[in-house]
Order: structure tokens, then sequence, then C-alpha cells
């Protein structure tokens, strides 16, 4: 850690560690309002405007914060058909899949996955067509690609920014022993659960 850093958690009686309430009080107050003023995120939060500024400089410092950007409804600038395409990758060409995946101006998010997909991307697009394009096209014709499946998003129903620890409550322990949920592809024979 930088001396600048440890001046600062000694200001503040912070350690580094994983974010505190006040940390994430912080961040919960920056989630609502991302232009917010170091001031009036202070009288938020409850402490000093001094406290506010060294702890956002903190929380960018350790990687908490990794940036600031507007949120935009794609809608409005566009892109009315979102999609989910999930993909399986052959197993050597990971790296070479990462690089492509990232060059690709139309995925908004790619994920790794467990399961049947080996990938999930969410794409958008002005109209299907463009989505059949891109799938068709460019992800199906790639050699790190050997199987395609998307689905169109019929609505978006929650799109948070982040989360925070303490916005998930904590699950109580079991009170008693409990099965395993297997999810398996829908078929005729199964309705998606076992």
């Amino acid at each position: 850690m930088s001396r600048g850093k440890d001046a600062a958690s000694r200001s503040t009686g912070r350690t580094a560690g994983p974010p505190d309430d006040v940390d994430q009080r912080i961040l919960a107050g920056l989630r609502s309002d991302g232009r917010i003023s170091m001031s009036a995120l202070a009288d938020q939060v409850g402490v000093s405007r001094a406290t506010v500024y060294t702890r956002v400089e903190n929380l960018l410092a350790s990687g908490v914060i990794t940036g600031f950007s507007a949120q935009v409804d794609p809608r409005k600038v566009g892109f009315g058909i979102c999609t989910l395409v999930f993909v399986t990758v052959s197993p050597q060409t990971w790296s070479s899949f990462r690089r492509r995946v990232t060059e690709m101006s139309q995925v908004e998010y790619c994920a790794v996955t467990t399961g049947q997909h080996d990938a999930m991307l969410l794409v958008r697009a002005r109209d299907v067509a463009e989505v059949h394009h891109f799938v068709t096209d460019v992800l199906a014709t790639l050699p790190e690609i050997r199987a395609v499946e998307s689905v169109l998003v019929m609505d978006e129903v929650v799109r948070r920014p982040y989360l925070l620890p303490h916005d998930v409550p904590t699950s109580p322990p079991p009170t008693q022993q409990v099965g395993m949920t297997r999810f398996i592809r829908a078929s005729d024979d199964h309705a998606g659960l076992d």
C-alpha cells in the first residue's frame, strides 16, 4: 500500500479491507445519483465532506469503484431489441474467443457460464434482422464457436447498476436437509426442473 493510502486510512480510521457500512452508504448514494456533490453525499451518509472525499478516493484507488458513467435507456437511443445469445466454445479457443467478443460492438455484456452453454452474450440491436445478421453471419461463422442459441428478451424487468451486500438479505440456515435441484433442458418429457 502506498504512503498516501496509509495516511488516508489513518485520517478516517479506516483500514484496507472490504467496504464497511459507511463505504456501502456512500456507494448506495452514488448508485442513486452518480453526480451528487461530495457535500450532499456527506449529508446523506452522515459524515464529514472530507471523510466522504477520502472514502471515495480510497474506493477508487482500491478498485471497488471502477469508474463513473451515465445510465442510458437503450430504447431511447435506438436499440429496441435485446437478445441473450448462448454460445458453446471449442475448448482450446477460449483466449481467442475472449479477444474476439471484446471487439464486438453489439455485445453489451458477456459472461462465462456453467451448464449447457459456455458463455452468454447480451446483444443490443435496432431490429430483429440486425440480431439475425449478427448471430448467423458474425458469431456462427467464428471457428471458436461450436453452437449458438439466441433468446429474444420480451421485457427487461429489473436492471440495477450494481448490488451491495446490505441489499441482499442473508439466508437463514436450513432447518432440515434439503435436496438438490437440477436444471435440465425442457423437452416433451420434462417441464424444466427435476
